[in-house]
């Protein structure tokens, strides 16, 4: 009978500690993921502010307006425009 015990006592210390060590293990996983659900809010912030960044810099008015400053570019006059038919 004292065996039984014993080996019952041991089964639910076992038991007890496997309980704890995975509740253990659970709230560090919860916390990982909300961590990340954080980051991953944080980097869709940046995306959508490079997105307009983008968009600004890609407008025609200011990449005519770099072609004219920087590379001394123009829009051809009429005589100098050839067309040519297939």
């Amino acid at each position: 009978m004292v065996r039984t015990n014993l080996f019952l006592l041991i089964l639910v210390l076992i038991s007890a500690l496997a309980v704890v060590t995975t509740n253990h293990r659970a709230r560090k996983l919860v916390i990982a993921y909300e961590r990340e659900q954080e980051r991953m809010r944080a980097l869709e912030v940046e995306w959508g502010q490079l997105q307009l960044e983008q968009g600004t810099w890609a407008t025609h008015a200011r990449i005519e307006q770099i072609a004219r400053e920087r590379l001394g570019m123009h829009a051809p006059k009429p005589a100098q425009i050839i067309v040519l038919q297939p």
